[in-house]
């Protein structure tokens, strides 16, 4: 079964375009959306369905590794949990971490030689598959940063704001009647 999974952060978002493209990559890929903001770590309800229906075999895309997370940890944990489940993973928008190229660099190790030469060899493969998951890290870092910079302009252009005088939120002594 192939699965795509879509999300934004604000309901002001349009998440069109996101399906768009996992359906250029499947057209009959059946599609989990929500809008959540990819900072927490729970609380992503369609995600969790997604993965708990997801199994061996399976194929989720992204549109992008910051729709999966934007915190490197956890994001590096999940792809681990979802490739070692049998699960392949493609990211649209950084196909060089899809888990179809992980697997084929994991293939690329050096043949062993039956010598002594093998111990340098085991090592080199060691290396060549370090390589490989860094280049997962780094994605998912980038990711992270991306939301980290974004979190600090907001900050920034708020004092920014205030410093000219302007109201920021409510205005102290607002009261809000909720209807029921």
């Amino acid at each position: 079964m192939v699965y795509g999974y879509a999300r934004i952060s604000t309901a002001k978002q349009d998440i069109e375009r996101q399906i768009r493209n996992i359906k250029s990559v499947e057209p009959s890929a059946k599609i989990y959306k929500e809008v959540f903001t990819g900072t927490k770590k729970t609380g992503r309800k369609e995600l969790e369905k997604l993965l708990k229906v997801a199994s061996e075999g399976d194929t989720i895309i992204f549109d992008s590794v910051s729709r999966m997370s934007r915190n490197a940890t956890e994001g590096f944990e999940m792809y681990r949990n979802l490739y070692e489940g049998g699960i392949e993973l493609v990211f649209i928008n950084e196909p060089y971490i899809n888990t179809e190229v992980y697997k084929n660099e994991l293939k690329k190790s050096v043949p062993m030689t039956g010598t002594d030469v093998d111990v340098i060899l085991e090592g080199v493969n060691e290396y060549l598959l370090t390589l490989a998951e860094q280049q997962i890290k780094i994605a998912f870092e980038q990711a992270q940063k991306e939301r980290d910079d974004l979190s600090e302009r907001t900050k920034q252009g708020i004092e920014t704001a205030r410093s000219k005088g302007k109201q920021i939120g409510r205005m102290p002594g607002t009261v809000v009647h909720t209807k029921k």
